[in-house]
């Protein structure tokens, strides 16, 4: 994450605005009296959020890529058994099939635990620094960003695909 002390800089202005005629959705203004410090400690924790969220997404890869691998296996066994190798379709059957990936727990369990535990709680300690911090303003960092990378011509009016939200143009 850059500085957020050097985003006016970008801006191209001396106080740091554009000038331009649109401007960011309200949900992702600044909000007043914050200073660029808080804004980048709550933003920070948004960003410790985001990647948790894709750490999240590998664990249903794990959910998903496992259960694939238990119907390729129940295929295995079938196609040992019906080439006249019922033991070691047993053995794998007796061992493999159906069994837990941790103690006690098969994928599905094991996601459950880390939703309704770790990843909660996360989720709930990101929202609180965002409402106490940013009036519960999600994106506020990036958004500043954007506005200070932004062009817009000599009026003020941004150009093509340089506007401020989908309802003020491209």
């Amino acid at each position: 994450m850059a500085d957020t002390d050097d985003l006016g800089q970008r801006g191209g202005h001396a106080d740091g605005h554009h000038h331009a005629l649109d401007h960011p959705a309200e949900r992702h203004r600044w909000p007043d009296g914050v200073d660029a410090a808080t804004v980048d400690a709550a933003s920070k924790v948004t960003e410790a959020l985001e990647t948790v969220e894709r750490a999240r997404g590998h664990l249903y890869d794990w959910h998903q890529l496992i259960g694939s691998a238990n119907d390729k296996l129940n295929a295995a066994v079938q196609a040992l058994r019906s080439t006249g190798h019922p033991e070691l379709a047993g053995a794998i059957e007796r061992d493999l099939v159906g069994r837990n990936v941790l103690p006690g727990r098969w994928t599905f369990q094991a996601i459950e635990e880390f939703d309704e535990g770790y990843y909660e709680a996360f989720r709930s300690h990101e929202n609180q620094v965002r409402h106490a911090l940013l009036g519960g303003r999600r994106h506020v960092y990036e958004a500043a960003m954007k506005e200070a990378a932004r062009s817009v011509d000599e009026s003020g009016a941004p150009l093509p695909w340089h506007a401020a939200t989908p309802e003020s143009g491209t």
